[in-house]
């Protein structure tokens, strides 16, 4: 048996016995089965208030929230990047399994088995439908849904770019000009922020909950699956105004920092720090520190009221009391810890994620509901979205998707549960999370080891340490033994593009080569 099936199989066993009652629901229909609202954020890291990541964060909705829901407060993302997150939970397969790791990568061309959660609901009786960015961005599938808005092919609808409403605007050159973040090399050119005078009926992400919220509004003869993606807060971080006002530039807090906390690890993860061009550097250079962060916590804001008209419209409609909720964030950011920015990293503030439930009483896989208004401090993965839903629902166990039901965490948040996160950093580069250690690997074989009991900011690194040596054997037990291969796609990389390694030979061909990328996308990535 291989080991992917020993876990399932265990897995399972595991999740039969602790419900017993779980095998009369699956394949049974005591009455209609509930309806599910699925609800990303965009790039959210823990800066909101049930997790205090940041203490001017204001977040009312996500708070009330938390007192309807479990808080997953230690749930953790499979990637830190859009695509092979956002395809992990979609599909049911962790990168390591599917061989989808990177930004670069089109996971339709990867993947040819799959059936993803919408198809899943589909298949088991229910309409499926959603609004803006749940796929990462044009990787659309038709196949998981009966209707999407804007389109089964566009996803997403146009974002609100004042540079396209300037005078004299010329699309040519002045399409990703930025506002107020001067441009460097290489710099991803979203990368930008500004208050707009605009209402928020203009914004795309006002626009896909109003469709959503018609759908709440509907009278429907089936239970629905109704997704709906809120982009903000990814960048750039241009919001309506009213939200930059909630954080006066001269009262932002900057995060809390160490300032040579890059000195105990090794160049590798020096170099994936500064990947893309020294974000850091260049931020502090332009005096722009505050501003971004200023820029951050008001599209969190913003991202918040969103998710509130959503939640608005769920209770005014007829479905209350028979609606799963559940939110999630792709993954996390940083603002300047580990003097990095963005995501594309193994360390605590881009891994954790926002994930909140709610079962209603009379849930398929949970008669008794959630354990509503409390914390759940185990740790998690964004991977066990699926199977949870699928066991809540009371649909059939699926044998060919990756994580592990929480519903015995929902119904009871201080069960006993021992299921590190694994998450992978492109292909190779891995890291553990228990509730009390994190361990990562790096393809050039360097290690980190956070003690998470005593270092919360991840400041110190223990892996040298001969004292953790046993810590370190058995956490390395969790890292996958025969990962999926890395398999370039038809995406077409441009010089500024920053490629995984498939290979310890790819990753010290460009170290000899002065770590061009250029040169690697022209020998490895050649489409």
């Amino acid at each position: 048996m291989k080991r992917r099936d020993f876990l399932r199989f265990a897995g399972t066993t595991a999740a039969a016995l602790a419900l017993p009652g779980l095998a009369e629901t699956r394949g049974g229909d005591n009455g209609r089965k509930p309806n599910v609202l699925f609800i990303s954020i965009d790039d959210l890291n823990d800066w909101i208030e049930p997790l205090g990541g940041h203490p001017q964060a204001r977040t009312p909705n996500l708070k009330r929230f938390a007192q309807q829901s479990v808080n997953f407060t230690h749930a953790y993302c499979p990637s830190p990047s859009c695509c092979p997150s956002r395809t992990a939970i979609m599909t049911g397969q962790a990168p390591y399994t599917s061989g989808v790791y990177s930004n670069y990568q089109d996971w339709r061309e990867v993947i040819k088995d799959y059936t993803s959660l919408g198809k899943c609901f589909r298949q088991n009786g229910y309409y499926s439908a959603g609004a803006g960015k749940i796929y990462h961005y044009h990787m659309v599938d038709p196949s998981c849904w009966d209707e999407y808005w804007p389109s089964q092919t566009k996803n997403m609808p146009d974002e609100y770019l004042p540079q396209k409403h300037a005078a004299n605007y010329d699309p040519e050159k002045d399409f990703y000009k930025t506002i107020s973040m001067p441009e460097f090399e290489n710099m991803y050119k979203m990368f930008d922020w500004a208050s707009l005078d605009i209402d928020d009926s203009l914004m795309g992400d006002h626009q896909s909950v109003e469709q959503v919220s018609k759908q709440l509004m509907k009278d429907h003869d089936k239970p629905f699956f109704l997704a709906c993606g809120i982009y903000r807060p990814h960048v750039p971080w241009y919001v309506p105004e009213k939200y930059y006002d909630m954080f006066p530039l001269d009262s932002v807090r900057l995060p809390r920092v160490l300032e040579n906390d890059l000195d105990d690890v090794s160049d590798r993860v020096r170099d994936i720090a500064r990947r893309g061009g020294d974000y850091h550097q260049h931020v502090l250079e332009a005096g722009q520190w505050p501003k971004a962060v200023q820029g951050y916590l008001a599209s969190i804001a913003f991202a918040d009221a969103m998710f509130g008209r959503l939640l608005d419209a769920l209770e005014r409609s007829k479905y209350s009391e028979n609606t799963i909720v559940v939110v999630w964030s792709d993954h996390g950011w940083q603002l300047g810890e580990k003097q990095h920015w963005r995501k594309f990293a193994l360390w605590e503030n881009i891994l954790r994620s926002v994930l909140m439930i709610k079962a209603p009483k009379g849930t398929a896989g949970l008669p008794e509901g959630s354990k509503d208004g409390t914390g759940c401090d185990r740790v998690v993965s964004l991977q066990d979205i699926y199977p949870t839903l699928v066991s809540l629902c009371g649909l059939e166990a699926r044998s060919d998707i990756d994580g592990n039901s929480v519903v015995p965490l929902l119904r009871n948040p201080k069960a006993e549960w021992d299921h590190p996160a694994v998450a992978t950093y492109d292909f190779g580069e891995f890291s553990i999370r228990t509730e009390r250690f994190r361990y990562s690997v790096y393809i050039d074989g360097s290690e980190e080891l956070y003690d998470h009991a005593k270092d919360s900011e991840e400041w110190t690194n223990l892996a040298a340490d001969p004292k953790y040596a046993r810590v370190k054997r058995r956490l390395k037990k969790r890292i996958p033994k025969e990962p999926a291969e890395l398999a370039p796609t038809s995406m077409k990389l441009m010089p500024h593009h920053c490629p995984p390694f498939r290979s310890r030979q790819e990753y010290f061909d460009w170290l000899n080569h002065g770590k061009d990328y250029k040169y690697l996308i022209e020998k490895y990535w050649p489409h």
